[in-house]
């Protein structure tokens, strides 16, 4: 016997008097549908999740590779991306006495999270941690940066054949001239190249760990002396993206830590003369950056407007002289070619 009320069938089973509740208000093809809806929803968010960290890393890792291409004359991405987004990050951090802000990629402006800790609870392994990713992923984008030169001068040891490039002539030339060098840098990159050919992995790897520009060369360095692959990129990537930039990233974020940032703003303004009105803009536009961080700013004040326009004008400026580089030192190749063609056309004749 089967008595049938709103959304529920109650079977009465006749070998013993008991009543079976059982829901029928969805059909099995209902809830199958919704389940797998609900699947397909959380399968969406998840991609979605993947491809903002995917996009967020690929950022820092090609202007990590913009910064360290070039042999130096690479875009100095850490001063103009990377170092700006740390002291962001350790302002906020010491402002909303809290590092909950938003997980990267960050929206406009980060906002602090409501109910904030008070400043002794930031540290500074914190502050590292919320900014850990990003700075690695340059690291390992100037890691990747040094493969062109390294590649380049391993094909022209092993094939004899001239590379047409001024770096490694010029590296081939303080080879030849190793015994009569008399100024400090040339010595200096010597020693270098030393270092990294005598010690080997662990050369390179404290070449890499400590910022200095004769690293430049370690990349011709290691390929002209078939230095294996892993030994140098692995040492390279280690030092590049977890020591150095662990000691540039601890170094930023002491430099911004609160009380240093105000007393670097009472220094501005102890200048004689022209201290107090330059630490009045700093001031103010320190000010707007913490009234922002907790949704009191507006419009930008003059004195925030000043500040970043210098600010996009500086980073506009370096831009544009990086690809005039690029294209100069393009030119100046294919000229280079050109007469070596002509005079192996005159000596032809």
């Amino acid at each position: 016997m089967t008595t049938v009320v709103p959304g529920v069938s109650c079977v009465v089973l006749q070998s013993k008097q008991e009543c079976v509740v059982i829901d029928v208000s969805y059909p099995d093809s209902l809830l199958r549908d919704r389940r797998l809806r609900d699947k397909e929803e959380r399968f969406s968010l998840y991609v979605k999740y993947l491809e903002k960290k995917f996009l967020w890393c690929a950022y820092w890792v090609g202007l990590g590779i913009l910064s360290s291409v070039g042999l130096g004359t690479g875009l100095h991405t850490f001063l103009l991306y990377l170092g700006p987004h740390i002291a962001s990050v350790t302002l906020a951090a010491y402002e909303c006495g809290s590092t909950n802000f938003p997980e990267p990629p960050y929206p406009d402006q980060i906002i602090c999270p409501p109910g904030g800790g008070a400043d002794e609870s930031i540290s500074l392994f914190s502050i590292m941690s919320k900014v850990r990713l990003e700075a690695c992923m340059w690291g390992a984008g100037t890691a990747i940066g040094e493969l062109p030169p390294y590649f380049m001068a391993r094909a022209a040891r092993q094939s004899g054949a001239d590379p047409e490039d001024e770096d490694y002539e010029e590296f081939e030339e303080m080879l030849e001239q190793a015994q009569n060098a008399q100024d400090f840098v040339t010595r200096a990159k010597l020693g270098v190249q030393h270092m990294v050919q005598k010690v080997g992995f662990f050369g390179i790897l404290a070449c890499a760990s400590i910022p200095n520009p004769l690293f430049d060369l370690a990349g011709i360095t290691c390929g002209h002396f078939l230095v294996p692959f892993w030994t140098f990129f692995g040492a390279t990537l280690i030092g590049k993206a977890i020591v150095k930039m662990h000691i540039q990233k601890l170094f930023v974020i002491i430099t911004f830590s609160k009380h240093i940032v105000e007393q670097m703003v009472s220094l501005i303004g102890s200048v004689p003369k022209v201290g107090p009105s330059l630490q009045k803009p700093f001031s103010h536009y320190l000010e707007a950056q913490r009234n922002k961080l907790h949704h009191a700013g507006g419009n930008a004040p003059a004195d925030e407007n000043w500040l970043s326009w210098i600010f996009e004008k500086v980073v506009l400026i370096m831009v544009c002289y990086f690809v005039i580089s690029i294209v100069n030192s393009m030119a100046q190749s294919y000229s280079k070619r050109l007469q070596q063609k002509r005079h192996s056309e005159e000596k032809t004749k």
